[in-house]
């Protein structure tokens, strides 16, 4: 057993991966967490997979490969579920070492990497350079079946999920499948009810980080990104990018059962509940039953009456955006 928050983990046994073929087999050293090769500079130098790029140790489960037993240690572990790094400061722990190191800068809060661009901050060189990309526009990951392109690598396995059609995640409330199990771990609190995110300003807390992030939005007022069309202002860069389909009449959103396409992923998820009919949410006031949470809602409105549209010429309120937007004509 590890101890707590010295990232030292278990030992692993050394026939760990079907074999030990020769090679270098790396060692952990806690107090640098680094690896050190066991043979000699001489005996690295007369081995033939530390030069060439071979890759004999071979994992019997999914057959991942790499030139190092110790990676394979490492590897192993996702199979496993062993998560020997643990950190002294909560309860978590990790499969890698590196994974620990970033936790641990939550606590810390030391972000020592920063963007010469916008003054992004990072805890890990490495996160730093992904974040580059955002401004040098690079996209690495390329798919081999279409001419998507990606910047990170997350992006890419999910755009490739939509080749292979596989979501071997269900939630077991409603049947919902997803391709990541943290895209369940979020669906799921749409069941429980969980905010984990909470406004430091008011009594705010949302599910999903990006809601907070929206809502933040409202205390600065900062809308960075504008539409040089329309002068339209946005508090994200992806909002600005929906809403210049608007302008340019894209609609990439794809029904796989007819003709239809939408500017917006939420409006394509609404046409297709009209294929299979489902509605799973229910109004416990009067059965009113609705595709969309949001929709439910903003019914619920209707027996609250609850109005959150202001008008800010006068005294009017709306229970719903689009009646506010039509009473504001009135003032023009």
């Amino acid at each position: 057993m590890a101890e707590a928050g010295n990232g030292s983990p278990t030992d692993v046994p050394q026939n760990f991966g079907d074999g030990s073929p020769t090679g270098v087999v790396c060692s952990r050293d806690a107090s640098k967490g680094k690896e050190q090769p066991t043979s000699s500079k001489t005996s690295l130098v007369s081995q033939p997979e530390a030069n060439t790029g071979d890759k004999p140790y071979m994992c019997g489960e999914c057959g991942y490969m790499t030139a190092k037993k110790c990676h394979l240690a490492d590897h192993m572990r996702t199979h496993t579920g062993e998560k020997p790094y643990r950190c002294d400061q909560c309860d978590y722990s990790a499969v890698a070492k590196s994974t620990l190191n970033r936790h641990l800068a939550k606590h810390t809060g030391n972000k020592p990497y920063m963007c010469g661009e916008c003054g992004h901050r990072a805890t890990q060189k490495s996160d730093l350079s992904i974040h580059m990309r955002t401004h040098t526009g690079e996209k690495p990951y390329k798919c081999d079946q279409c001419d998507y392109s990606a910047a990170h690598k997350k992006s890419f396995d999910q755009h490739v999920a939509r080749h292979t059609g596989e979501k071997p995640y269900m939630c077991g409330e409603c049947g919902y499948r997803t391709t990541y199990k943290p895209t369940l771990s979020r669906h799921m609190r749409t069941h429980t009810g969980e905010k984990p995110y909470k406004c430091g300003q008011c009594g705010y807390s949302a599910a999903l980080k990006s809601n907070l992030d929206q809502h933040l939005a409202k205390h600065t007022g900062e809308k960075p990104y504008m539409c040089g069309e329309c002068g339209y202002r946005a508090t994200q860069k992806c909002h600005l990018s929906n809403h210049m389909r608007t302008h340019t009449g894209e609609k990439p959103y794809k029904c796989n059962q007819c003709d239809y396409s939408a500017a917006q992923k939420s409006t394509l998820n609404q046409h297709l509940a009209r294929h299979t009919g489902d509605k799973p949410y229910m109004c416990g006031e009067c059965g009113y039953r609705t595709t969309h949470k949001s929709n439910l809602a903003q019914h619920m409105r209707t027996h609250t009456g609850e109005k959150p549209y202001k008008c800010d010429e006068c005294d009017y309120s709306a229970a719903v955006k689009s009646a506010l937007n039509k009473h504001c004509k009135t003032h023009r």
